[in-house]
């Protein structure tokens, strides 16, 4: 009876607090282990350890093909409804690409300046990366290029089987294209794949339910196996990324809203402060997106219409704090095992981290997997996730905050320059 009780209670609790408690654990066992080295107990437990991991990251390997291919080809074709709205949709898919793409050049840059991740020596995934340092070619800046295109532009059928992430991507890109220039005559085709997008992520959600034992395992092997100083690098890179989005999203994004949206960011901050706390509160994007139209519409004068196509859209498409912790989050990885990622590879890195984004649901499972999509771009290993799940729920909060008022400033300004002149003019006399 008590059991079921234990039980009923751990199958109510949500899933980042059951993969916290299961960090929690696997810690303490890996400190246990380390007082018994070199004896059969250390063994025998690293090889069980082993096995449970295994299983959880060759699971989510399985996945991530399909995962990949169905969410971008349903985030692409979710564009169609944009033909209608015609300059709404261009100005706000440009505004999204350019904050986008700030906050991975700053994750980037900030990652490179603190150099976060290096001086440690980790060997728990030295077997994963004999592969990528056995075949990973030598390149120099002029032929980086063509080795991308001969790499990327290939077969669809052998990208599936190789595994290759961004023929995928590009693959799926194409024929998200492909259905919004086709409108009502490939309907039953994307219909067909929403619903096999929606079969994959019953399945993801079905791997989630072990995710805390695999999470276990992998972290009683970190701590059992490798320096503890892996620790203190993990705490300094949380909170760089933190003070990198919190920098982004406190001056950034409202330097661009002055600029493009001629508005005032404490007019901003001041009208939108009931979505921003939700979004904190909550995690979660979709779970804000009401608030975040009422907030926008209410206060800061954006129509209807136009806030009810571009946070919608945002939600999925225009993800700032989600974009700059992955970018920072593998060239932390690439630190920790003692890999220079080239120019190329971090360009790869960035491009990876805006498309992963595309149809991707706001739920942990989708975020585990597009950020193994990120790591494996360049090699790294899917195992790597160990590290950073520990503290993910944590800078969750930060980057859902920054995702959630990159989608409401960008609603301003789209609103600004799709107004009729004279309605733009009385707008802002009534802003300032």
């Amino acid at each position: 009876m008590m059991a079921d009780k234990k039980k009923t209670k751990w199958i109510k609790m949500s899933l980042n607090t059951q993969i916290f408690i299961a960090a929690i654990l696997g810690v303490a066992l890996g400190f246990v282990l380390r007082l018994y080295p070199d004896t059969s107990i250390f063994t025998t437990s690293i090889y069980g350890l082993s096995i449970i991991s295994s299983i959880f990251i060759g699971f989510l390997k399985m996945l991530l093909v399909p995962l990949i291919f169905t969410s971008i080809v349903v985030g692409v074709a979710s564009l169609e409804s944009g033909q209608q709205l015609g300059k709404v949709w261009k100005v706000t898919l440009l505004c999204s690409f350019t904050t986008v793409s700030l906050s991975l050049l700053l994750g980037l840059g900030c990652a490179h300046i603190f150099e976060v991740g290096k001086g440690v020596d980790i060997s728990l995934f030295k077997n994963s990366m004999q592969q990528y340092h056995s075949t990973a070619p030598n390149l120099d800046a002029s032929s980086f290029i063509t080795n991308f295109i001969q790499h990327t532009l290939i077969n669809p059928f052998q990208a599936f089987s190789d595994g290759n992430v961004l023929s995928v991507v590009v693959f799926a890109m194409l024929i998200g294209l492909a259905l919004v220039y086709g409108g009502k005559r490939f309907q039953q085709i994307r219909a067909v794949n929403e619903e096999f997008f929606h079969l994959v992520m019953m399945l993801v959600s079905w791997v989630m339910k072990i995710a805390p034992f695999g999470i276990f395992a992998l972290m009683a092997k970190l701590i059992a196996k490798e320096d503890l100083s892996v620790l203190s690098r993990l705490a300094e890179f949380a909170t760089i990324v933190t003070g990198t989005t919190i920098f982004h999203g406190l001056v950034i994004l409202p330097t661009l809203l002055w600029i493009f949206g001629k508005m005032s960011p404490l007019k901003f901050f001041k009208g939108t402060r009931l979505a921003l706390i939700t979004a904190f509160a909550t995690s979660s994007s979709s779970a804000t997106m009401p608030l975040s139209m009422k907030c926008v519409q209410e206060n800061l004068g954006v129509r209807p219409q136009i806030s009810g196509f571009v946070i919608p859209l945002g939600s999925h498409l225009n993800m700032d704090g989600t974009a700059l912790y992955e970018a920072a989050a593998a060239l932390f990885i690439a630190n920790l095992i003692g890999l220079d990622l080239s120019l190329g590879q971090q360009i790869i890195v960035c491009l990876t981290a805006m498309i992963s984004s595309l149809g991707a649901p706001g739920i942990p499972s989708a975020g585990m997997v597009t950020m193994i999509m990120v790591l494996q771009s360049v090699g790294l290993p899917a195992e790597a996730i160990a590290i950073l799940l520990p503290i993910d729920r944590i800078l969750d909060t930060v980057r859902t905050v920054v995702n959630v008022q990159g989608d409401m400033m960008i609603s301003v300004v789209v609103d600004r320059f799709t107004r009729e002149p004279e309605q733009k003019l009385q707008t802002e006399t009534d802003l300032k």
